[in-house]
């Protein structure tokens, strides 16, 4: 069963806003204090909870759709990398040749199992 390229889209969507939603969980632990309500009543928090909704609405969408899992959910790791440089844009942390040789791996891997 071939996979469809919108699926593959979706996957990859997905990844980005998962993406979004490990830095809105960052970002809003950073600002919570500590106590229960710091977290549950937090903004960020909550948008971070709402983008992870959002990602299993987009995997329901692409699985529809069809394809494989054993196809799709390594596209899904690209959220690592997709964190990686969004913590290098928002919080200037470095991505060093260790990171990339794992960001280039997870690539290979990912083209490998679509394989």
């Amino acid at each position: 069963m071939k996979t469809p390229a919108i699926s593959v889209l979706l996957f990859l969507l997905a990844s980005v806003l998962g993406a979004m939603g490990q830095f809105l969980y960052k970002s809003g632990a950073d600002r919570a204090t500590g106590g229960l309500a710091t977290y549950v009543l937090n903004a960020r928090i909550l948008l971070g909870v709402a983008a992870y909704v959002g990602v299993m609405a987009l995997f329901v969408a692409a699985f529809k759709r069809g394809g494989s899992l054993s196809v799709l959910y390594p596209i899904y790791a690209t959220t690592f990398i997709w964190a990686a440089l969004l913590a290098r844009a928002v919080y200037g942390q470095p991505i060093r040749p260790f990171n990339l040789a794992g960001m280039a791996l997870l690539v290979a891997g990912m083209y490998l199992m679509g394989k």
